[in-house]
């Protein structure tokens, strides 16, 4: 059976853990090689859930090179573009290529817009939008350069296309990152780079299970219908729904996919 991504070079951000190594596996198992970073290192004493680690990190390397696949592993944080562009040089000139990239890395804090202070709040922002801007600044000379076209699939959120009380700069960040995804579509369209975003709702991750979920819904009651989805029976999402998605948009099943969004979000947004 043909390999979906045989041959290909693929760079994904927060690669540690969870949804980033997720696609990492997916992606190798599909005869990709793959350029993995992760900060493996707590970013803000605002996160209420774990910071992924060198020894995550490590994993996923096996888990990869368990799928017959090569990996190239840094620790870069997505708020150092140095870090970014020394991780995908090392990756290219190691597998020769690149070809997709999955902006995948995040965080999450919890709080009313007007109460959080300022440095919660730039630090998300950072991490979140200005991450995904140097994860693609780092990655798209070496696409060009390459010739051979690709897909860069951006990680939103359902919170990307609508409200999110009590997460704000969240909620903003992740709007961001559709613009950001569809005006890079315009520009690197005429590259043969496609570019999309893709809007998981609540899923089951260090990240999606943050205590700070609950403590800011009990304060705020009200809060709760915007985070509530009765159109399916699936409550909330694994990581394999979003790695779907992912395989579409990384692969040539979507070769006249660009500039959109997918929301993955059992109808969560549908109001």
């Amino acid at each position: 059976m043909t390999q979906l991504l045989a041959g290909k070079v693929v760079f994904i951000t927060g690669a540690a853990r969870g949804q980033g190594r997720n696609h990492a596996v997916r992606v190798a198992r599909e005869g990709a090689h793959v350029i993995a970073v992760d900060v493996c290192a707590p970013v803000s004493a605002d996160v209420g859930y774990a910071a992924s680690t060198e020894a995550d990190l490590e994993e996923t390397a096996r888990l990869v090179r368990a799928e017959g696949s090569e990996i190239f592993t840094a620790v870069a944080d997505v708020r150092d573009l140095e870090a970014l562009r020394a991780a995908v040089a090392a990756g290219v000139e190691k597998f020769g290529r690149l070809d997709v990239v999955i902006a995948n890395a995040g965080i999450a804090t919890w709080g009313r817009f007007w109460e959080m202070p300022e440095e919660q709040w730039s630090t998300l922002v950072d991490i979140n939008l200005n991450g995904v801007w140097r994860t693609m600044t780092a990655a798209v000379p070496a696409m060009i350069e390459a010739g051979n076209g690709g897909s860069i699939v951006i990680v939103s959120s359902a919170a990307g296309v609508a409200a999110a009380p009590g997460c704000a700069h969240y909620s903003a960040a992740k709007h961001g990152l559709v613009g950001l995804a569809r005006t890079a579509a315009t520009e690197l369209g005429a590259y043969d780079i496609r570019v999309n975003s893709i809007h998981p709702g609540a899923v089951e991750t260090e990240m999606g299970n943050d205590p700070n979920v609950g403590k800011i819904l009990t304060e705020h009651p009200e809060y709760m219908s915007t985070y509530s989805w009765p159109l399916t029976s699936v409550k909330r999402t694994n990581i394999e729904d979003i790695s779907n998605a992912v395989m579409y948009l990384a692969t040539d099943l979507s070769r006249a996919v660009t500039g959109t969004k997918i929301v993955i979000d059992m109808g969560q947004t549908m109001a």
